[in-house]
């Protein structure tokens, strides 16, 4: 290994006192010194420096040592730099020396530096030194490190770019400031003009970073860690620092309309407030409304109905619709119903959901009327928002057991708090300014004229959506600048589900309001959720609005953009507003409940409070404009400047009425009075009478060529100024520059890491490291400079907020990337570029700044007074700083701007063509800043002023620059090749030509025709191109090339196909062309068209400077080489890839589905294969409908291909019809972009025969297989000799044991002991889609924890990291895993449901259920056969819809094989080498053969609706060929989730029919069946697939029953046949059930039972244990297909891309010439099982009383209770609450009944009689109700049909859960029956009833999870109490009665045998109750009323009052005949 090692001694005469730092380059790569801290006059380095290299070094290389005084604020200061030819140390091996260093002007300085230098090459001939002098390479920890950081540093000026790929391919050094910290690489240009030296700044350091890829590869070095290679090379390459990166995407994405479909399932609600309610369910998305059907009486409705609701808008107009679930009580045609409670979320929540939905999440309802009450229920549902080509795996629909845990499963994003608030959002809407006229002048004229003054002709007012609902401020009539001083109050629950609020200056007019300017407002960015975090605030803060231009015009054709659709295209108005939210205490008692929007007015607020008013200053000079469409080329053009309503001269706003200091327009009558504030004291007193100049001078464009013109701005380049006044708010936008500089560097180190991963180059970990590194430093530089004036006027709360939580965030990232720099290794590369790719997310969301200051820059070129082309750019690009990290990435440099059309017109091929391309230098500051404005510009111009007399002329802005220094220089564009471009030719090819524009002149390549992947091989020579500038600069700094690829076409223009940017190499005319830089590599760039890739281009350019001696100093061209191209100069050798020799063998198959062309059918097909000018042609099929195969299957032509893989050009397949008379017709062709994955590669002869006998023993139990524990087959390692014992027998006592268990669990019912007759394919089904979900959930819980694991590992390492928001998420995470967890055990454990569910499962045979395509999983079953898609006519745009599927015209089946020559001779001396086959040996014959194949289909989910009703009668069409098979008249009715259960067969001829459609139609009894959707297989490559795909291998072998051996093969048979082809010793069976297949021995059992239950000796078990495990089998071995069932999505050529549903299916297919295979699976869909259900209600107890009695006033309830055949005794009720007061007495009474049904069947509902009267709660029934139904085991379903509406053509069917459900209701004779309580029983698992009524309580109910519960399928008989309750107004359950039911479940035939009557009737009929006498009715015996009620109640009141009123008779009468008795006594009559 040679070295160069430099001891850094020592530098002598510095000046001052300082920090000192050197850097020391060579070949390209440097190192730092350390920091010499505080030295004077001399800094002691003593440092060494080695450099380890391969090639010799030579005479000419340079070393460079610079020397800086440090500082850690700043960029470092350049004190000198030394430079040396190392020709001496390369002849002698050592020097050592003292020499002085100079300065950048090239000038000798004092100070000097002493180093000594050695070189030791490989044969030792220089340096002979002693090795002890000298230190070791510093070890990987410090030098690599000092390494990689530094390297990073040297080659990136900011921005991004691929600094370094440039240094890669030979380019250019680099500028600029050098400095130990990241962020002075990003340093962002000399801040100075060549005249003003005197001006203290840093001058720019020239970096030799010039490594030519090659010479490195030659030096073998490490490639250091700055090369980037982002594919866009050049452009992305941003060498020097005057210049920035142009933009490569062209057209807007936003805007344009895109399909979207949302399906909701409402699966059922839960818990619904309110007595009794018949509930239904309204989904609501934006306008369109769907509502579910109404169930009647219940507080849990169960629905599962379906909703697909169709979008064709923008993206952002679809993520703003609500998504708004409603749940109405009693809806029907005459009433609306009472609104229960709603849900709201907008469709972008979902959208960016994992997966892009929510599955069985539970929605909180919430009441919109009355914030203060609960939550009003839950309902149960399933969104999805798929867009097009987004596909939505769903969880496996088959029997769901009910996820029961509400509150573990809530309808809310990850993080969301379960309990939201109620919460008021303030939106304040303060004042507008800069609005535009919304009126024509006419009409202003016409009010001038009648009303005598000049109004302003806009009445504006302010509206904001937010959440569904919106709120506007009252209209301010004529004004430009309205106040509102009103707020808008929303009430809406936080945090909300809605993330964007809309906010809208509209203007009022009579007709209609139309939009002025729309403004988002993201939630998510003026709010933070973490534990520092703060509720949402904004301002108060201008926002800016931008849309059309502002021109009023009554049909506005860019409306679109005023109301937020789409980029604005000018400023429209700034509207200064602020946001406030308040979560309220619904306690407290004076709280508004209504959410209703609400409209205050508010107190003004003060001028200063949003900043201080400051002067901007705003200058451009256009350096270049070129590449004006030819459209505008005749008229003179003029461009302008605008910033808000500055420098608009044609529409700024008409002068305000009231007249303001600050002036919001362009013109500029008020300024004059102003005085610029300037620090310098001459200019203080400076009256500037600054008039702003906007435009350019009108100037006629000159003809580029026949497409482009350009403006001859050659010596003189206009300029442009402007000066506004705007509040001081700059340093939000420091902030945010900040960041985004952080993250351009980050995404460009990433986007270089993948590139380095893709093109397999060597060490990416270390660039990730420096990525990384650089990283953390920048976020460490963030939090220091972030920090500085914090107490600026007009900072708002979300200023400061922010702030704290952007620097929090920053560290928090630097703390991790440290982190992570030390775990990326070699193989972790990968998996951390995923979480560098997150900081780059969490740094652009941070650097988005919510609160606006300074408007967009507008640059528009005009044309005649008409605006024709826009650009926009962000005012933070372009505002400069003191600092530089805080400067815009664009200020004060010259960026390549591309104007774009405005609006709509810049959609699609518009978009498209550049209208203008300027070369445009801006800087953007405070007028006290000025005179720093043209130091960015390229040196060597003097500056022309306005011609003014004034003395103060030096300070004014020039008005152009005139350049009097130019360059000549020669371009060289060496265009080799493109490849993968876009088809732009009907005939899917195009004819492809490419244009190069350079400055002001553009060439052209030929016209290649017919091709997607053109070889030019072509040099374009541009002689003569001047550019203006020093010659220096130049070097660096070369303007862009635009590189335009067309499509020729005969008639009309030629056809932009795509366009691309490149940076030259330059070659100054004093530097040597020769490596490392020259020749210039070729290397790929991308194409783009509009924000799509058409393909990439090969090329090289160099820029040579033409000196004195003219063009003859240049490097000599050759002459055209080939005449029949004419005088094209072919690419140099130098610059050619070197080729080798390859040969490419081609496969020739067949053509499968050929379309007509040109009306006419393709007949006599051939194939030509071209690659790089050579090919070969296939034989011609000379009856295409016969025999669509070729009948020679190989071929193969030799060709020379570039050595570097990389380069491999394309190889192009086309298929030609021959027709008559010689002619031919293209079919359709295929470019293979890559063909690196057909190259070929020799086996691996190690592996070959791995392992000795390495003994695998597998055994296995013929019945009691377990498919679970075979997966446990341990992986055998290569030599061990395992031996491996899978033990399927079950110990006879264990089963014992387990027996002994279930009886103890109360079910020793026979039948749980699984019989095999009972077991049927289903059975199958469902246990394996049961393993799935199991499997699916491990899965998860295994990825979440690994994630969390990482993230805690991060956080462990970095200790210091706030990582308190990791390790909650973390803890978080695992509680609710394990919360699930344990409920889900809850239910097991306690349900002996469960546990036998899992005994059971296990003696199930299992099938593999993938829940995608099976191709997905076997590769396309492209092992050998590949598919190639012809293509033919035009390739569509986005907009136009057409996916490429319409263009594929048919497809090559056929494969390549490619290898470099010679070719090993062993390869070929291989036993049974045939050599016609070349490497495609052992590959079938490809004659016709005849195919069994049978298709079964399961059944299909989820299916689009087809009809009015939202459902779909679905059935299934087969097409194979020509044969179809349609299942109309077994479809299924109303179902969008039917279940077939079909199996079909045909037969068919492979090749001609081998592509199988299965499609599911509607059918309509009117009109024509509609398709819903179709998927399509092709059969044949499956059938030829090494994997076996024609029928898969089951997991066990039996002979009969449900797991019936399929295949007409046996395992055995299959076994000898797979080793017969795979050339391996056929299998050796041996004793003891051994099997021997290539050293491999497998065990398994050898008995098997046949139908009799005889048992006999086989060796199939043997086989088919081998075959489960041929993956294991050395080099022949692969997974065999399985026994499966596959999923694939339904698709409908009229909606492409989205899916349409779904359908489980699978095909066997079995060759005719075997024997025949047996009869075809049962898989109909099971019938449900008849049962009756018995109910017995004898008593009811504590029914709560309602009634007061007629005449006692007593609460009693006349009791009578509601209920299959279930046959249902109701016994007695008890303690049922007493409704009714006596008439008479007030005493309480009930008169209970008690109803019943099984859900959602209301109309079997029964009732028992009433008992009257009831005081105590108690009832006594004996009453029996009958539940017939039919029962689907499996699912555990009820299964019932029954027609929807009376209009209904036949029955649905339904299948909702067994829920009995029984009421108690107090009957009332005049009014409607009181409800009083309900409970509901699912008869799968409820609690077991208690024994008497005291044990009753309502904790059966509230601890229902906790308590034992069983099923009545299981126990068949149950008697108990169970409790009723009914929820009391503060939505409390409460107990109000109990039931004693008896429940009897008996099977049909037991029905019949056994019948029973109703209530109580005949047959067996239950005895009366006994009843107390005083439940009767009143009015039917009223004297035995009296009798009961009055007789035995009052009787001693009765017999008081008698006696009472005898007494006062007795009174009475005394009293009356008392006086006359006396009188008579007195007279003694």
């Amino acid at each position: 290994m040679m070295a160069l090692t430099v001891h850094l001694k020592s530098v002598a005469n510095l000046r001052g006192k300082g920090d000192r730092i050197a850097k020391v380059t060579f070949r390209g790569s440097s190192f730092y010194s350390r920091v010499a801290a505080n030295c004077e006059a001399v800094a002691d380095f003593n440092e060494i420096f080695r450099w380890p290299f391969a090639s010799r070094l030579d005479g000419s290389e340079m070393l460079e040592i610079q020397v800086y005084n440090y500082s850690k604020v700043f960029s470092n200061r350049l004190v000198g730099t030394f430079c040396m030819v190392l020709q001496k140390v390369a002849e002698e091996g050592q020097l050592e020396l003292t020499d002085t260093l100079i300065d950048d002007n090239n000038a000798s300085i004092n100070t000097s530096v002493t180093i000594e230098l050695r070189y030791q090459s490989m044969d030792g001939t220089a340096g002979t030194r002693s090795n002890g002098d000298y230190l070791d390479v510093p070890d990987d920890r410090d030098g690599m490190f000092t390494f990689e950081t530094d390297s990073l540093l040297s080659g990136q000026s900011h921005g991004s770019g691929a600094s370094a790929k440039r240094s890669l391919q030979g380019s250019i050094p680099t500028f600029r400031k050098s400095g130990k910290g990241v962020f002075s690489s990003m340093k962002l240009g000399k801040i100075r003009s060549s005249k003003d030296d005197h001006k203290k700044d840093e001058p720019a350091v020239l970096d030799m970073e010039d490594l030519d890829k090659k010479a490195m590869r030659l030096a073998g070095m490490l490639e250091p860690d700055t090369i980037s290679l982002a594919s866009v090379t050049a452009v992305t390459t941003n060498i020097s620092n005057k210049r920035s990166k142009p933009d490569i995407k062209m057209e807007p994405s936003s805007g344009r309309p895109v399909d979207y479909q949302i399906s909701v399932t409402v699966i059922e609600g839960r818990q619904l407030i309110g007595l009794n309610m018949d509930p239904v369910v309204c989904v609501e998305i934006g306008e369109e409304r769907k509502y579910t059907s109404m169930k009647e009486s219940t507080n849990c409705p169960y629905y599962n109905e379906y909703f697909v609701f169709d979008f064709h808008v923008p993206p952002d107009v679809m993520f703003d619709k609500i998504i708004k679930l409603s749940v109405i009580h009693s809806k029907n045609l005459l009433r609306s119903g009472t609104l229960v409670g709603t849900f709201k979320m907008d469709v972008g929540t979902v959208y960016h959901q994992p997966e892009h939905q929510f599955y069985h999440k539970w929605a909180i309802l919430s009441d919109p009327v009355d914030i203060t009450a609960a939550c009003k229920g839950y309902l149960k549902c399933d969104i999805a928002v798929v867009g097009k080509g987004d596909n939505i795996k769903t969880p496996h629909k088959a029997n769901e057991t009910d996820e029961d845990d509400i509150e573990g499963n809530l309808l809310l994003p990850e993080g969301f708090p379960a309990e939201r608030q109620w919460a008021r959002f303030y939106v304040k809407v303060y004042r507008a300014e800069g609005l535009p006229k919304m009126n024509t002048n006419i009409m202003a004229n016409v009010k001038k004229a009648f009303i005598g003054e000049n109004r302003d002709l806009v009445d504006p007012y302010v509206q904001v959506h937010f959440s569904g609902q919106k709120g506007k401020t009252s209209v301010q009539k004529s004004s430009y600048e309205p106040i509102w001083n009103e707020q808008i109050v929303f009430t809406e629950l936080f945090p909300p589900l809605c993330k964007r609020m809309k906010v809208q200056i509209r203007d009022s007019d009579k007709v209609n309001d139309v939009a002025i300017g729309t403004h988002f407002i993201d939630l998510r960015k003026i709010s933070n959720e973490g534990d520092k975090g703060f509720l949402p605030t904004l301002g108060p803060a201008w926002a800016n609005m931008y849309g059309s231009t502002r021109q009023y015009a009554l049909m506005d054709e860019h409306q679109d953009l005023n109301d937020g659709l789409g980029e604005g295209v000018s400023f429209r108005a700034r509207l200064l507003l602020s946001i406030g939210v308040e979560v309220l205490d619904t306690t407290s008692p004076e709280i508004l409940s209504s959410t209703e929007v609400q409209t205050d007015s508010i107190s003004n607020i003060s001028e200063s409070a949003t900043g201080k008013m400051e002067e901007f200053f705003l200058f451009g000079a256009f350096l270049e404009a070129a590449m004006i469409d030819r459209k505008i080329g005749d008229k003179p053009i003029t461009f302008e400047i605008t910033i808000g309503n500055y420098g608009n001269q044609i529409d700024g706003t008409s002068k305000p009425s009231s007249s303001r200091k600050k002036k919001k327009d362009g013109e500029s009558d008020e300024e004059d009075c102003e005085l610029i504030q300037n620090s310098s004291e001459d200019e203080a007193d400076e009256e500037a009478r600054l008039e702003s100049v906007s435009c350019t001078p009108p100037v006629k464009p000159v003809i580029t060529d026949r497409n482009y013109f350009h403006l001859p701005y050659f010596e003189k380049k206009p300029c442009v100024y402007i000066k506004s006044w705007w509040q001081d708010q700059r340093r939000r936008l420091y902030n945010s520059n900040m960041m985004d500089k952080i993250a351009d560097k980050l995404e460009e180190g990433v986007n270089d890491v993948q590139e380095i991963i893709k093109t397999e180059k060597a060490f990416p970990e270390r660039r990730l490291r420096g990525v990384l590194e650089e990283l953390s430093i920048g976020c460490s530089r963030f939090v220091n400079l972030a920090n500085k004036d914090t107490n600026q006027a007009g900072r708002t709360k979300l200023d400061r907020e922010r702030l704290k939580s952007c620097m929090r965030e920053m560290d928090n990232i630097g703390q991790q990337a440290k982190q992570m720099r030390t775990q990326v290794k070699k193989n972790t590369v990968k998996d951390k570029i995923k979480p560098a790719q997150h900081f780059l997310q969490r740094l652009r969301f941070l650097a988005d700044e919510p609160q606006h200051s300074i408007p967009d820059v507008f640059v528009w070129m005009m044309s005649s007074n008409k605006r024709v082309a826009y650009a926009r750019i962000p005012s933070k690009d372009i505002l400069y700083s003191v600092v530089d990290e805080e400067t815009g990435k664009d200020c004060g440099k010259v960026k390549a701007v591309f104007l774009k059309l405005p609006g709509k017109k810049g959609f699609g091929p518009a978009g498209w063509t550049v209208q203008a391309k300027l070369d445009l230098y801006l800087w953007l500051g405070l007028n006290k800043q000025r005179k720093e404005f043209l130091s960015g510009l390229p040196n060597g111009f003097e500056e022309l002023k306005v011609a003014k007399t004034d003395r103060y002329l030096h300070s004014v802005p020039p008005v152009s620059l005139v350049y009097n220094m130019k360059q000549v220089f020669q371009l060289r564009a060496h265009m080799y090749q493109a490849r993968s471009l876009f088809a732009a030719d009907s005939s899917g090819l195009s004819d492809p030509f490419a244009r190069v524009f350079f400055s002001t002149h553009s060439q052209v390549t030929e016209v290649l025709s017919e091709t997607l992947c053109p070889t030019w091989d072509q040099l374009l020579v541009f002689n003569d191109v001047e550019l203006f500038g020093e010659a220096g600069e130049l070097r660096d700094d070369p303007p862009i090339i635009v590189v335009e690829i067309y499509d020729q076409d005969t008639v009309g223009k030629a056809e932009f196909i795509g366009r691309t940017f490149a940076k030259p190499t330059i070659k100054m005319c004093e530097e040597h062309y020769g490596p490392p830089r020259f020749p210039p590599q070729l290397e790929y760039f991308q194409i783009y068209r509009g924000n799509c890739t058409a393909g990439e281009l090969l090329a090289a350019f160099e820029l040579l400077q033409i000196g004195q001696g003219g063009t003859d100093d240049l490097p000599p061209l050759e002459g055209p080489t080939d005449s029949e191209r004419g005088p094209i100069i072919p690419v140099p050798l130098g610059i050619r890839p070197v080729l080798s020799r390859y040969r490419i063998e081609v496969l020739f198959w067949g053509l499968r589905d050929l379309k007509r062309i040109n009306l006419a059918q393709v007949d006599r097909p051939r194939v030509d294969i071209e690659c790089a000018g050579r090919g070969v042609q296939s034989v011609l099929i000379q009856n295409y409908k016969k025999n669509p195969n070729f009948s020679t299957l190989v071929k193969w032509f030799e060709v020379d291909l570039p050595e570097n893989e990389l380069l491999h050009p394309p190889l192009n397949i086309r298929v030609v019809d021959c027709r008559a008379f010689g002619r031919y017709t293209l079919v359709g062709s295929h470019a293979v972009t890559s063909l690196r994955r057909f190259l070929y590669s020799a086996p691996n002869k190690t592996s070959s025969n791995w392992g000795s006998a390495g003994e695998i023993i597998v055994s296995m139990d013929s019945v009691e297989s377990n498919v679970r524990k075979m997966d446990t087959c341990v992986k055998l390692d290569a030599t061990s000799d395992a031996v491996v014992k899978l033990d399927m027998i079950e110990d006879e006592s264990d089963k014992e044991k387990r027996k002994k268990k279930k009886k103890k669990k109360g079910a020793a019912d026979d039948e749980d002991e699984t019989d095999e007759s009972v077991l049927d394919w289903w059975s199958k089904y469902f246990a394996s889609i049961e393993t799935l979900k199991e499997n699916l959930r491990t899965q998860e819980t295994a990825q979440a924890e690994a994630e969390e694991r990482e993230d805690l590992e991060i956080a462990a390492e970095g200790a210091d990291i706030k990582c308190d928001d990791i390790v909650r998420k973390g803890s978080r995470m695992r509680e609710r895993m394990k919360e699930k967890r344990s409920t889900k055990d809850k239910k097991k454990g306690h349900a002996v449901d469960g546990s036998e569910k899992r005994t059971v499962k296990s003696k199930v045979d299992e099938l593999m259920v993938y829940n995608k395509e099976l191709e997905s999983e076997y590769g396309d079953f492209e092992d050998w056969l590949h598919t190639f898609n012809l293509y033919r006519g035009k390739a569509g745009d986005d907009d136009e819809h057409a996916l490429d599927d319409d263009r594929i015209v048919g497809r090559f089946k056929g494969s390549l094989c490619m290898y470099k020559l010679p070719l090993s001779e062993e390869i070929t001396r291989d036993v049974g080498f045939d050599p016609n086959m070349g490497m495609f040996q052992s590959i079938p014959h490809n004659d016709p053969i005849n195919v069994l194949v049978r298709v079964y289909v399961v059944r299909a989910t989820d299916l689009h609706p087809a009809d009015i009703n939202g459902k779909a009668d679905p059935y299934v069409v087969i097409k194979l060929g020509r044969s179809e098979v349609k299942d109309k008249e077994n479809y299924i009715s109303k179902q969008l989730n039917p279940v077939f259960g079909k199996s079909f067969d045909i037969e068919a001829t492979f090749p001609m029919e081998s592509m199988l459609t299965v499609s599911v139609y509607d059918w309509d009894l009117v009109g024509t069946d509609d398709l819903i959707g179709e998927t399509k297989i092709d059969l044949e490559n499956r059938f030829y697939s090494k994997y076996r795909a024609t029928c898969g291998i089951s997991s066990t072998y039996s002979l009969h029953g449900y797991n019936v051996w399929r295949d007409p093969l046996k395992p055995s048979q299959i076994l000898a046949k797979l080793c017969k082809e795979g050339k391996t010793d056929p299998p050796q069976y041996g004793p003891g059930g051994k099997v021997k297949v290539a050293n491999r021995v497998f065990v398994a059992p050898t008995e098997i039972e046949d139908e009799n239950g005889l048992k006999k000796q086989t060796e199939e078990h043997l086989a088919l244990t081998v075959l489960n495990h041929w993956e294991e089998i050395p080099r022949v071995g692969c997974r065999l297909v399985p026994e499966h069932v596959e999923t694939r999505p339904l698709l409908n050529p009229d909606k492409p891309g989205i899916e349409q549903g779904r359908i489980e299916m699978w095909v066997d297919m079995f060759p005719m010439d075997t024997p025949a295979p047996g009869p075809a699976i049962e898989i109909s869909p099971r019938k449900p099982k008849r049962y009756e259900l018995r109910v017995i209600i004898w008593n009811t107890d504590e029914v709560i009383l309602e009634d007061d009695d007629y005449f006692t006033g007593e609460k009693s309830s006349d009791i009578f209770v509601r209920g299959f055949e279930l046959r249902v005794i109701i016994w007695n009720t008890d303690d049922v609450i007493l409704e009714d007061d006596a008439f008479l007495t007030g005493e309480k009474m009930s008169d209970i009944y008690v109803r019943g049904w099984l859900k959602g069947q209301q109309e079997d509902r029964q009732d028992t009689d009433v008992h009257y009267h009831s005081l105590t709660g108690e009832g006594n029934f004996n009453w029996r109700f009958v539940f017939p139904f039919d029962y689907l085991m499996a699912e555990e379903k009820i299964v019932m049909s029954k027609k929807e509406s009376m209009f209904s053509w036949d029955e649905t069917e339904y299948k909702i859960p067994a829920r009995l459900t029984l009421q108690v209701w107090d009957a009332d004779h005049f009014s409607a029956d009181d409800f009083l309580g309900a409970i509901e029983l699912d008869l799968n698992r409820f609690p077991r009833g208690a024994k008497t009524s005291k044990q009753c309580s309502i904790d059966m109910i509230r601890n229902e999870q906790e308590l034992p519960s069983i099923s009545i399928f299981k126990q068949k008989r149950v008697k108990g109490w169970w409790p009723f309750v009914a929820r009391d107004e503060n939505d409390e359950m409460e107990l109000t009665g109990k039931v004693e039911a008896e429940l009897h479940l008996v099977t049909l035939e037991e029905a019949e045998k056994s019948p029973v009557g109703l209530g109580r009737n005949e047959p067996d009929p239950l005895e009366k109750p006994n009843r107390p006498d005083t439940t009767f009715l009143w009015f039917l015996s009223p004297l035995k009323a009296i009798r009961y009620l009055i007789c035995n109640r009052y009787k001693w009141l009765i017999i008081k009052i008698v006696l009472a009123l005898l007494m006062f008779v007795m009174l009475g009468l005394f009293l009356y005949s008392m006086p006359g008795y006396l009188v008579k006594k007195l007279l003694g009559a």
